[in-house]
């Protein structure tokens, strides 16, 4: 066995070895809490814990994989039979096996955003309601606000604040379209991913033996990025944790950034308070491994101005660091532009790769700048929060089928495969189902599969061959592995003929993306860790997957990463850019109406700061286009509350106009949230401070010569003349070798001394 204990500091250790009892790590950026949490459930198992007794609940399937995995290296096989997994799949798993007692049966479908959507458009097109005034978005945000705070449909339309607020917002009837959503969810006998905490809620209220039986099941609970649960996600491990009291929570206050979904700082804030003070053990993990100490202390002085959090001082034994750069731009497509030299220009100095490079912005709409400008440097690039595979129409078509198969009640997706391939069923035909099915208060698979005594003619025809065909399917689901029955449905479906037969260049891309479908099917049959190879069990794996959780299609991972930085949380990268930093984008203006949005903002700057190994780089533009009218822009409070100390003006700008007359950008702003006179020349004192640091370095404008080649630098030796694509002509003043990594110092005419690795720069031997 792994001596695990060995290679812990004082605070991780205390945490590993802790006995029984609620316990909270508070666990700083970059402090090892996975280590920790990882170890420590090691450590109960190596002292006689069964694994069968031990929750551990995390925030994504990739996270919750590598701790098995981790684990797994310590104690073996064992680490197989821990309860360990998101919220969402632990809970759905917990439902499959209890869903008699709710009503439902242990195949139900999941929706996903756009199924529980889908059917929304629907039921406000049935009540003959206004799409425009009763948006299928915003009605699915309301709902799944209120099944957030534990709100059923009857409570909602019976309180009156609800109500008034509905009102308000010109959307009155949204208590009365829950109230349908809910009732045909559990006709379709389908959850949503909501209904998935909401309904664990009410099995655990309803049906105390229930509550009994897994309360005395799970000896310890442990809870990872507790600062990020909700009311739902904290009611369910208190009363888990309630009878044998050895409740383990991990967590940092300081990056608690998901109070839009429903996360509640208060669950981290009020710990103590909940277990007792004197009760709980409090282990505070500081040290910092991953970032510098230029860094870290950075961090440390943005997020001391937050008032509402727990006491820790993060440190670290790190190098001191670079500097953070700070860059000014005249606009967001300059800011672009100044981004992408800046990380093609340390790729080349320093011998990176692409993928020690991220990009963080506060939206997504921020990307495109990014984007071009590192396409015309043909830097490679990805976006993580984009369109996910399995969002991808051929992929959710067949997903479909693959659902309807195992579960015959499901609506959205008989919706969705009915006339796929076309069949030549309309919406009148489609439209008269849905009526029948309602008047005899029957699912539709009822009608469906006994046609010919609703309907005749053409399309009673191609409805009962669709119906013979998913009898076909369901026979095979007790017999044949999840990729069996999935290949057979692919084929004998048309979806695959359909797609084949498509020559374009996106026909053979979808055609793939079914076949990459298929590839991970039988890579799931062929995993031995999991021990269930049914289609049911595959689609609840897939139904449950986030966007972190899914590989890399092509591949090729050496790719600049562009995310936002709510995205970006639990990642690290050597180097980080963090752009757009002016006021109402980052802090976003829709954060600015309380002092409690204000510090979740910082928070998330904190975040953005602490994805940083080795360099970070701050960037702002004084304009940018916002609803396509030019803004002129002010520098971020969050630049003006860095310790100044930590920062270094690029030399590629110059300081700051002064702010123009008439502009009342903080007029509105409370008198404690106003940046100070002073504090509003920041980037002009710094770029001044800048220059008594260094030499201000011309703007490169070298044109290659008409003969320019690459020459061999195995043959450069100090002295010779060269000349650089972009810095001109210079002498090689030294050569430093280091295994197969050759660099040379170069000094240039113009720009002066570079230090070039040799396996990236283009020199012609002159």
């Amino acid at each position: 066995m792994i001596d695990y204990i060995a290679g812990l500091n004082d605070p991780q250790r205390e945490a590993v070895t802790h006995g029984d009892g609620p316990m909270m790590i508070i666990a700083g950026a970059g402090s090892g809490k996975t280590r920790v949490l990882t170890y420590r459930i090691a450590h109960l198992i190596d002292k006689g814990i069964d694994p069968f007794r031990i929750l551990s609940l995390t925030f994504t399937n990739k996270a919750a994989g590598e701790m098995r995995h981790r684990i797994e290296k310590v104690i073996g096989n064992e680490a197989r039979n821990i309860w360990m997994g998101t919220f969402h799949s632990v809970f759905a798993k917990i439902l499959r096996i209890e869903a008699k007692a709710l009503g439902y049966t242990s195949n139900f479908s999941i929706y996903d955003t756009d199924d529980s959507k889908s059917l929304l458009r629907s039921i406000i097109r049935e009540r003959g309601l206004d799409d425009k005034q009763y948006r299928a978005n915003a009605v699915f945000n309301r709902i799944s606000s209120a099944k957030n705070r534990l709100v059923g449909a009857d409570e909602y339309m019976n309180n009156a604040i609800i109500q008034a607020d509905d009102a308000s917002a010109k959307m009155p009837e949204v208590g009365a379209i829950y109230k349908v959503y809910s009732t045909r969810c559990f006709q379709a006998n389908a959850m949503d991913f909501d209904d998935l905490l909401f309904n664990t809620n009410v099995l655990f209220r309803d049906h105390l033996d229930i509550l009994h039986k897994y309360q005395h099941k799970f000896q310890h609970v442990l809870v990872d990025e507790f600062q990020d649960t909700n009311v739902s996600q904290y009611l369910i491990t208190r009363k888990l944790a309630a009878v044998h009291q050895n409740i383990c929570v991990v967590g940092d206050d300081a990056q608690s950034i998901y109070a839009f979904r429903g996360a509640n700082i208060e669950n981290i804030l009020n710990f103590q308070k909940d277990y007792g003070k004197d009760t709980v053990k409090i282990v505070k993990l500081e040290q910092n491994y991953r970032s510098t100490n230029t860094i870290v202390q950075a961090a440390n002085s943005v997020i001391a101005r937050n008032r509402n959090q727990l006491e820790k001082r993060v440190f670290t034994d790190n190098e001191t660091g670079p500097l953070i750069e700070v860059i000014k731009a005249s606009s967001d497509n300059e800011e672009g532009r100044l981004v992408a030299t800046n990380i093609f220009e340390a790729k080349m100095r320093d011998g990176l790769r692409n993928n020690d490079f991220a990009i963080l912005y506060r939206t997504n709409a921020q990307s495109r700048a990014f984007e071009e400008a590192l396409r015309k440097l043909s830097i490679k690039y990805r976006i993580i929060g984009g369109l996910s595979f399995y969002q991808r129409k051929e992929i959710k078509d067949l997903i479909a089928y693959l659902r309807f198969t195992v579960n015959q009640a499901d609506e959205e997706a008989f919706k969705r495969i009915i006339n796929l391939p076309k069949r030549g069923i309309g919406d009148t035909t489609l439209a008269k189902i849905s009526v029948l099915a309602s008047e005899k208060n029957v699912p539709i698979w009822e009608i469906v599969s006994n046609i010919t005594y609703h309907i005749t003619g053409r399309a009673s025809i191609a409805i009962e061959g669709f119906a013979e065909l998913i009898k076909s399917y369901t026979l095979l689901i007790d017999k044949k592995d999840a990729y069996e029955v999935a290949a057979h449905v692919a084929k004998t479906s048309g979806i695959l003929k359909e797609l084949y037969e498509d020559k374009t260049v996106e026909g053979l891309a979808r055609y793939e993306n079914v076949q990459e479908l298929l590839n991970a099917i039988k890579e799931y049959v062929d995993n031995p860790d999991n021990e269930e190879k049914n289609l049911s069990a595959f689609l609840q794996t897939v139904s449950l997957l986030t966007t972190a959780d899914e590989k890399e299609e092509d591949g090729d991972n050496d790719r600049v990463t562009m995310m936002t930085i709510h995205a970006a949380k639990g990642l690290e990268f050597k180097n980080v850019h963090i752009v757009g930093l002016e006021e109402d984008l980052f802090p976003s203006q829709m954060m600015l109406e309380s002092r409690a949005d204000l510090e979740e903002e910082r928070r998330l700057f904190y975040v953005a700061i602490t994805r940083a190994e080795k360099r970070l780089t701050f960037s702002f533009a004084e304009s940018r286009y916002h609803y396509g009218r030019l803004k002129i822009c002010e520098p971020s409070r969050f630049l003006m509350e860095v310790d100044q100390g930590y920062l270094t003006m690029s030399k590629t700008v110059t300081p700051p106009k002064p702010r123009f007359k008439g502009d009342d950008t903080y007029a509105s702003r409370s008198k404690d949230e106003m940046p100070s006179a002073g504090s509003m020349n920041f980037v002009r004192s710094l770029a001044q401070k800048t220059a008594q640091r260094q030499v201000p370095q011309p703007t490169v404008t070298h044109t290659p010569s008409a003969d320019f080649a690459p020459s061999n630098t195995a043959e450069l030796a100090e002295g010779m003349k060269v000349e650089h694509s972009k810095f001109g002509f210079g002498v090689v003043k030294s050569l430093d070798v280091n295994g197969t990594e050759r660099k040379a110092v170069i000094q240039f005419d113009v720009v002066g001394e570079k230090t070039l690795l040799l396996s990236f720069a283009k020199l012609r031997i002159v």
